[in-house]
């Protein structure tokens, strides 16, 4: 018998992402700008769970549909489309899919968003959560009682933090760190959260409270220690052009579970987590940009940078023999007819 466990355990919030590209400034008051390109599709929790579902892993996804055509349309996307496990996700009646305007521009993007809070917490949906080898997570300063309860179960807990509106940036959230294998908060985050100045020193203190620890640094790449195996890395990133920076960090931080399962060394880890990242910011909407392996199949088979060729020659011995269907893009707007029954 196989292992049936879950490769990957997700919840948290869904959003239906309009993202809005080739800006070249954000909008002032009273200014009207044509964009030159526009993506739709899922966001939210789905920026992890279809990374994560576009390498294969068995994907299981615990969040709450609106009761309307978007939360109609994101269930028939993750489903069907994207193969996600969604027996742990509820349909909430009278309740509105958030939506999500993103205003991409540069290196980065800016939010709008309406939407409430779902009826249903995290703990409900989950309850008491099924084995599974990793689950992905967002840490927020309130812990959430599924958590503990995965990792007694033997979950490696994978997790991020976001943006703390407040700006106290309270280091009693690094508690929770004691019940994870590994930490990816982008460089902002971790020296905000620990008190430091560099991504490095951020680093150092992380690595004392969790096994793996991650920094990301946006357009200077990622360093990790992995105190399990006693390995340290610092990887650069790629020179790509930037159309749409929307969940980035959800697909490395995918990438990296990805390549994680598969036992690679931390170098290569971080290096096909960068990577990856990379390639999703090419291509409009969070979610549905991520590559998967055909689109890390597709920039392997057509670099002829002897340089890069090198550095990423781990991958001739790593990508699948078939790497399966192209992955669909994220469409201008649904097409007519697109939720199926």
């Amino acid at each position: 018998m196989g292992d049936e466990r879950p490769d990957v355990l997700l919840t948290g919030l869904l959003f239906y992402d309009l993202v809005l590209t080739g800006l070249g400034k954000p909008p002032t008051p009273g200014e009207e700008i044509w964009t030159e390109g526009m993506g739709a599709g899922p966001g939210g929790i789905a920026n992890l769970a279809v990374a994560a579902a576009r390498y294969g892993l068995k994907t299981s996804l615990a969040t709450v549909f609106g009761d309307d055509y978007y939360g109609a349309h994101l269930r028939d996307v993750l489903a069907n489309q994207e193969h996600i496990d969604l027996s742990l996700s509820r349909t909430a009646d009278g309740w509105h899919t958030p939506v999500t305007v993103a205003l991409a521009y540069g290196h980065d993007r800016a939010l709008v968003t309406h939407g409430q809070e779902p009826p249903l917490t995290q703990d409900a949906l989950m309850g008491d959560p099924p084995e599974a080898r990793t689950a992905l997570v967002h840490i927020e300063a309130e812990p959430r009682a599924w958590l503990a309860k995965a990792a007694a179960n033997g979950t490696l807990i994978y997790a991020d933090v976001g943006w703390d509106p407040t700006q106290q940036w309270s280091s009693d959230l690094l508690d929770q760190l004691s019940l994870c294998h590994a930490f990816l908060p982008n460089e902002t985050e971790a020296t905000a959260y620990t008190r430091t100045d560099t991504a490095a020193a951020a680093l150092a203190k992380l690595s004392d409270l969790v096994p793996v620890a991650v920094v990301t640094r946006g357009p200077d790449g990622a360093v990790a220690v992995d105190q399990t195996t006693g390995e340290h890395a610092d990887v650069p990133a790629l020179d790509l052009d930037v159309l749409d920076a929307t969940g980035a960090g959800d697909v490395f931080g995918a990438s990296f579970v990805a390549a994680s399962l598969g036992g690679w060394p931390l170098e290569e880890r971080l290096r096909f987590a960068v990577l990856a990242a990379g390639l999703s910011v090419r291509r409009h909407g969070g979610a549905l940009a991520a590559p998967g392996w055909y689109g890390i199949h597709q920039w392997w088979h057509a670099l002829d940078d002897p340089g890069l060729r090198r550095t990423y020659g781990f991958l001739a011995d790593r990508l699948p023999t078939d790497p399966g269907p192209q992955p669909r893009p994220a469409p201008v707007t649904p097409p007519a007819g697109a939720v199926r029954s």
